[in-house]
């Protein structure tokens, strides 16, 4: 089958390429800037799906950067697949580091006394996942659902961290569009230029052909019989018998 992989891959060699891809962070960031030069659309419409796509992927939404990049870029007017490609600016390496600086802002924005410790945020994540657990668990049994852990969460992590990184996620997200414009008008001007010297190429080659191609024909006309000395139309008279 056409792009299926030979050797399929496992589940344990899928997350270790969602915390380090195969050939580097490198050579990962080279292919998307690559694929978004190569995007057949105009650069401004290109640099605002990058936009769209780079917020969304600063902001706390877990399964859904995707749909939000989506839906911010066909607002803009952007380039959706841009959008989507431009999420991938988060990963489970530099997110927790933007996620503790943007929790830490929040607080001081939301003027939050609470001490913002890994283990505060990693307690308060778990306090959140079992009660949502519990919760739906409830709905199919005698149990009653309980509001404090996600409550809590909500004020002292999600919140913060989501009105904490809107801030700094809009400042870069503005520096890649301005990067953007004139990295997709050089690459689609270098384009342009290598396709019309392709052209130019093919068309005198063409010339060339067509020229050879004539030289080589029987020249049209007459033919002259080298018995009777005679062309081919001339009146000639019937031998002496």
């Amino acid at each position: 089958m056409v792009f299926k992989r030979r050797d399929r891959r496992g589940w344990l060699a899928w997350v270790r390429e969602m915390f380090y891809p195969t050939g580097g962070f490198r050579r990962a960031t080279r292919y998307v800037i690559h694929r978004m030069q190569r995007l057949p659309d105009r650069p401004h419409r290109i640099a605002r799906g990058v936009f769209a796509g780079s917020l969304i992927g600063f902001l706390p939404l877990p399964g859904l950067q995707f749909l939000g990049a989506w839906g911010l870029a066909f607002l803009m007017r952007g380039n959706i697949l841009a959008a989507l490609l431009a999420t991938f600016n988060s990963n489970p390496i530099t997110t927790p580091f933007f996620a503790v600086g943007a929790i830490s802002l929040g607080h001081w924005m939301l003027g939050i006394d609470t001490p913002l410790t890994a283990e505060a945020i990693g307690d308060g994540f778990g306090r959140a996942g079992t009660e949502l657990w519990h919760n739906f668990l409830a709905i199919f049994g005698p149990e009653h659902m309980h509001w404090d852990g996600l409550a809590q969460f909500w004020s002292d992590i999600y919140l913060p961290y989501f009105i904490g990184a809107l801030g700094p996620g809009i400042l870069l997200s503005l520096i890649f569009y301005y990067i953007t414009i004139p990295l997709v008008e050089a690459y689609q001007n270098a384009r342009s230029v290598k396709f019309k010297e392709q052209s130019e190429k093919r068309l005198l080659l063409r010339e060339k052909l067509a020229a050879l191609g004539l030289r080589g024909e029987p020249k049209k006309g007459p033919v002259r019989d080298p018995v009777t000395d005679t062309k081919q139309g001339d009146d000639v008279p019937p031998p002496a018998p």
